[in-house]
């Protein structure tokens, strides 16, 4: 007996599924470096409050804040983190307990402000 996601963290080889940053994406008005670091940081102060784990929210945040790929796929697979979307706008634990990332914790908009 397995959660409902725990397939879709495996592709069908067994293999982990690798991560990669989501695709560009915009908000729906241009932001500042600033305005998106507050963002961040207002979603990574508040992650517990939608459920499952801290260590869980933990390793996610080290993962979205990697700058390498490969280390942040090694955070997710050491934290036993079930990848449902390769770009880890949507995970799960062991438990089944589901994680939702916003795109804007893992990649910047393609309307970013440019500090001059």
């Amino acid at each position: 007996m397995g959660c409902a996601g725990s397939s879709s963290g495996t592709r069908e080889d067994g293999t982990p599924r690798k991560i990669r940053k989501p695709k560009p994406w915009r908000h729906s008005e241009p932001i500042t470096r600033t305005q998106l670091a507050r963002m961040r940081d207002e979603f990574w102060d508040t992650v517990i409050y939608y459920g499952g784990q801290r260590e869980i929210w933990d390793a996610l945040k080290a993962a979205a804040e990697a700058t390498d790929m490969s280390l942040a796929q090694t955070i997710v697979e050491s934290a036993g983190i079930i990848v449902q979307t390769p770009d880890l706008t949507t995970c799960y634990d062991e438990r089944g307990a589901k994680y939702e990332l916003p795109k804007y914790v893992l990649s910047e908009p393609t309307n970013l402000i440019r500090n001059r």
